[in-house]
């Protein structure tokens, strides 16, 4: 079975842009970033979901993000499906810091319980069959609406979601052109999917990625949708 193990972010300043992760979200995150300015425009097809334990956590999280530099798409609020909120990083990757809870049980952490990558489909079963292709196995399947992948030996969860939903998803305007700013390394060879999002070979050391607990890659919307 293939699985994510890590992703790469195109950023103006890569020693930035790691020093921002790792004051943010803490220095463990499967990310690397490569030096780049290539043209985009608006959504760039995707968002990274960051699950917690608990209210609390997701609040610690936000908070440091946001001295961190991040800013606010969708404030932190209680809804329907649980507790969270909408981040934009300064290199302009959307990120939600999410918990299926809405009460605090513990005492107050900043683990990470699972990472999830969305990916905005303009075809979601054509998508679908790309990645069945490439050795991902479906967790869940929705029709044309949403797909799960099965996280495998990898530290990240992909799912796949309409375009437009994604982007309701994340509280932005579904236009958006030009590059995706994110390339995904797993162990097949090099490729595009239909959405034009680059994959690449992971390194050995990166195939050591640590594993994370699964959790819902589900979208989640907040209550002033």
């Amino acid at each position: 079975m293939n699985s994510i193990q890590i992703l790469t972010l195109e950023v103006a300043d890569p020693a930035a842009a790691r020093d921002f992760y790792t004051r943010a979200f803490g220095p463990e995150l499967p990310l690397s970033f490569r030096a780049g300015q290539s043209p985009t425009d608006g959504f760039r097809g995707f968002h990274i979901s960051l699950t917690m334990a608990q209210p609390a956590d997701v609040d610690g999280l936000v908070a440091t993000a946001l001295e961190a530099g991040a800013t606010t798409i969708k404030p932190v609020t209680k809804s329907l499906w649980g507790y969270g909120g909408v981040l934009r990083a300064p290199d302009g990757a959307i990120w939600k810091v999410v918990s299926s809870s809405k009460k605090n049980t513990r005492p107050v952490s900043r683990e990470i319980e699972s990472i999830v990558l969305l990916l905005g489909a303009d075809d979601v079963a054509a998508s679908k069959r790309f990645y069945v292709e490439r050795g991902f196995g479906v967790a869940k399947s929705f029709g044309r609406k949403y797909v799960e992948f099965e996280p495998g030996a990898g530290a990240v969860t992909l799912g796949l979601l309409s375009r437009k939903a994604l982007a309701k998803d994340a509280g932005v305007a579904m236009e958006g052109s030009g590059s995706h700013r994110i390339t995904l390394s797993d162990g097949g060879a090099a490729a595009s999917d239909p959405d034009g999002f680059a994959w690449e070979p992971a390194l050995p050391a990166q195939r050591q990625a640590p594993e994370t607990t699964s959790s819902s890659a589900a979208p989640i919307s907040s209550s002033s949708d």
